[in-house]
């Protein structure tokens, strides 16, 4: 086996769902996308039997670095030698090594080198580096303090970081296997959540790992009801959890229609979900059995949306000249309100945002705030466009555009005012979640 091997897993934008995704009952529709989190992952030689490091290494954020030594006669227990805090990278190692267990018996130290592609994160004062294969943005700024543009940079760590340490540890791992992919899912699942302090919607980690999807949720008892890390059935357990129980949750891969894109608009304002999401229960309780209706009403929507893009997919291999014309007829920015395909996706998506906006007033959780409107608003205006949204959970750091795959957004906003604060991401679906990469292509940056 060799002793460097590197992973590459992508973001997502949630185009439906939003809030709904939280609930195993509704469907969402999730675009993986090109920004991609990687790692490169190394065996070194260790200098104790009792011991050995992991170390977690970003230079591309100003040098910052995790060490977390496993003691062995400790029954493996995991700490930060320096006292440093990342919560994601912490639990990553401490599920891995439980997991792995006694596969790490005889474990050398290990090095994991974090990059993220340029759409993670908002360019501000960094600089590009690039070989021939890959390029990456280095700042002068830790991690905590560059802002982030909402593609799920945590459920990318997470991925990438379990995906390396498993190589590693658990020899022979194949990222083609459906049986390890679901290993890796399983794993990254229960790492996100202990490092969040709760059991999140889990789309962001799914996209990560399985790559475009229609999701549904897991129950979140599975990982609710683990013992906690020091309970001696801990260990059991979560290799129970993670290798027999069934999780029971939808990841069937899905592809934008030929000729249709993504585009995704930095704000360069990120939000937290996580108080978002707080609001939106309180709310959401507050307002029962009301707000169910308000749910039920988004989840038509989504539904709708979801349909009209599988009619859409399908119009484009039954009757390649039909589907031509549509795409013509929204590059012209042509009415289309006589395509039945185009009007369903649009009043599906107005839909959604009707009642988006309307928790928004009432909850006091900026999902689609009155600025993200105007910006959708005019972004609807634009040649190319079928439809738009705040993706995932909404806030102010990003908008969502579905194109035709010949739209020039950026020539069409340039200088003008209204898009002044939108910075428009090179971006591209990814049908496909992890890969591995050839390690050689992260060297010789400059």
């Amino acid at each position: 086996m060799t002793n460097t091997r590197a992973f590459s897993a992508p973001g997502k934008a949630l185009l439906a769902g939003g809030y709904l995704v939280l609930d195993p009952q509704y469907r969402s529709y999730v675009v993986a996308l090109s920004s991609r989190m990687h790692g490169v992952v190394r065996r070194k030689t260790s200098n104790s039997e009792s011991w050995f490091i992991v170390t977690v290494r970003s230079t591309q954020f100003n040098g910052d670095e995790w060490n977390y030594k496993v003691s062995k006669p400790a029954g493996y227990e995991v700490y930060e030698v320096n006292g440093l805090r990342n919560p994601f990278a912490e639990q990553v190692v401490k599920v891995v090594v439980s997991y792995c267990q006694p596969n790490v018996l005889n474990m050398s130290d290990v090095a994991v080198e974090i990059y993220s592609d340029p759409g993670y994160h908002s360019v501000g004062e960094s600089k590009l580096k690039k070989n021939e294969e890959k390029q990456f943005r280095f700042h002068d700024s830790t991690i905590t303090e560059v802002p982030k543009t909402g593609l799920g940079s945590s459920a990318g760590l997470v991925t990438v970081l379990t995906t390396c340490l498993l190589s590693v540890f658990c020899r022979g791992l194949d990222v083609g296997s459906e049986k390890d992919l679901g290993i890796i899912h399983n794993i990254s699942q229960i790492a996100h959540c202990q490092a969040q302090g709760k059991v999140g919607s889990g789309f962001d980690v799914a996209a990560a790992v399985f790559g475009s999807i229609i999701y549904q949720r897991f129950d979140a008892k599975l990982i609710e009801n683990l013992p906690t890390s020091q309970s001696r059935d801990y260990d059991a357990a979560l290799r129970d959890l993670i290798d027999t129980t069934n999780w029971n949750f939808t990841h069937d891969n899905i592809t934008l229609p030929s000729g249709i894109r993504l585009i995704m608009g930095d704000v360069s304002s990120g939000s937290e979900t996580t108080k978002l999401v707080a609001k939106v229960k309180t709310w959401y309780n507050e307002n029962y059995p009301r707000s169910l209706n308000v749910y039920r009403e988004i989840n038509d929507g989504n539904s709708k949306f979801i349909d009209g893009i599988e009619k859409l997919t399908e119009l484009s291999k039954k009757d390649p000249l039909s589907y031509e014309s549509l795409l013509k007829a929204l590059d012209s920015g042509s009415d289309t309100k006589a395509i039945p395909v185009i009007s369903q996706i649009r009043q599906a998506i107005d839909q959604v945002r009707r009642n988006f906006q309307l928790m928004t007033q009432e909850s006091g959780a900026d999902i689609e705030p009155p600025v993200q409107t105007e910006l959708l608003n005019q972004s609807m205006q634009l040649k190319g466009v079928l439809t738009g949204v705040v993706p995932g959970a909404g806030g102010y750091d990003a908008i969502a555009l579905v194109t035709t795959e010949s739209a020039n957004i950026p020539s069409q906003t340039l200088n003008n005012e209204r898009f002044s604060a939108v910075t428009w991401l090179d971006l591209r679906q990814e049908n496909i979640g992890v890969i591995e990469e050839n390690p050689l292509h992260y060297e010789g940056l400059q």
